[in-house]
């Protein structure tokens, strides 16, 4: 099965392809993520100074305006030109800035290892994750996040440096290989007595390391979105920004055209018959459905939903998005 993709020559080579991705391509979406303008989303509430205008107001980059002076005010910041042509003291009034820390939650479970065109999921989630982390990095934001799989989880807290970029990005690139590694899930034993496979004990994580302000990306496939992980994006909502990336395959979307295909989970083998017309809709409608009961789910949270599909560009997906936000 094959489909026809447009790939701009100049982008492609930032375009991970295949069943695993390798530690440099992830550090080549750096410049990828050059191509992408930052969005400053609302304003944030964590209490380090940084890179994004905030409505708190004090002693700052950017300067807001002139007022009459009041008791209290820092001498330093009086004007004192336009208190000699008023008559009256004036000082100035700067907008603080404030800093939005980054986590990246990355899903990299069995599920993920899976793909028909260009590239698996768990591939397309690593240099999307690749591409907010480094985006964060060049516009001074902490960066942290969390990968987990089925059997186990590794948490890096943020920082505001490269190398916490690379910490991470090395995490994800770890556990994207131990995927090629892993047999039958069923018979993995987590490493942790604690783990609980699936997204709501990742979110469980990921709140001890988000902190209000926040802009939180979460990339899966959201197979494992049950009540306790909607619980939680119920609560990082409330004081964070977050997005949620869905990755998918075409596969996953509709059935190939008519005909008997093989397939296997990397351990069993079996045959795919798609002869069937209605079989065919019924396997696009069940799809369609889930990804309206997502959105749907995710729009009471308030919470933003990009759609990634493994057959284009990852780059340009979020360039989509990113027009479509302002």
């Amino acid at each position: 099965m094959s489909a026809k993709i447009h790939i701009d020559p100049h982008q492609s080579r930032y375009q991970s392809k295949g069943a695993v991705v390798s530690l440099q391509h992830l550090l080549i979406q750096r410049y990828a993520a050059k191509n992408l303008e930052y969005i400053a989303h609302t304003r944030s509430i964590a209490g380090i100074s940084g890179l994004h205008l905030s409505k708190m107001r004090g002693r700052g980059i950017d300067f807001e305006e002139f007022r009459p002076y009041q008791a209290g005010d820092d001498i330093r910041l009086i004007d004192w030109r336009v208190t000699a042509r008023t008559g009256r003291p004036f000082t100035k009034v700067f907008r603080e800035e404030r800093e939005r820390p980054v986590i990246i939650a990355v899903d990299q479970t069995r599920n993920m290892y899976f793909g028909s065109q260009i590239a698996f999921k768990s591939v397309i989630a690593a240099q999307a994750a690749a591409l907010f982390c480094w985006l964060a990095i060049d516009n001074g934001d902490r960066v942290g996040g969390l990968v987990f799989s089925d059997v186990d989880s590794s948490l890096v807290r943020p920082k505001r440096s490269r190398r916490s970029a690379l910490h991470l990005l090395n995490q994800v690139f770890q556990y994207n290989q131990k995927l090629t590694e892993i047999g039958d899930p069923e018979n993995q034993e987590p490493t942790d007595s604690s783990f609980r496979p699936g997204l709501a004990h990742a979110l469980g994580q990921i709140r001890r390391i988000t902190k209000p302000g926040s802009t939180l990306y979460i990339i899966s496939d959201f197979v494992s979105l049950d009540e306790k992980a909607l619980q939680y994006l119920n609560q990082l909502s409330r004081h964070n920004n977050v997005i949620c990336c869905l990755v998918y395959d075409t596969l996953e979307e509709s059935l190939p055209v008519p005909g008997i295909y093989s397939i296997t989970d990397g351990n069993r083998k079996g045959a795919l018959n798609t002869h069937n017309s209605k079989a065919r809709m019924r396997y696009r409608q069940q799809f369609h459905e889930r990804i309206e009961r997502l959105g749907g789910e995710l729009d009471k949270l308030q919470i933003q939903l990009i759609k990634m599909r493994t057959n284009q560009l990852v780059v340009e997906q979020i360039r989509q998005w990113i027009a479509k936000s302002y």
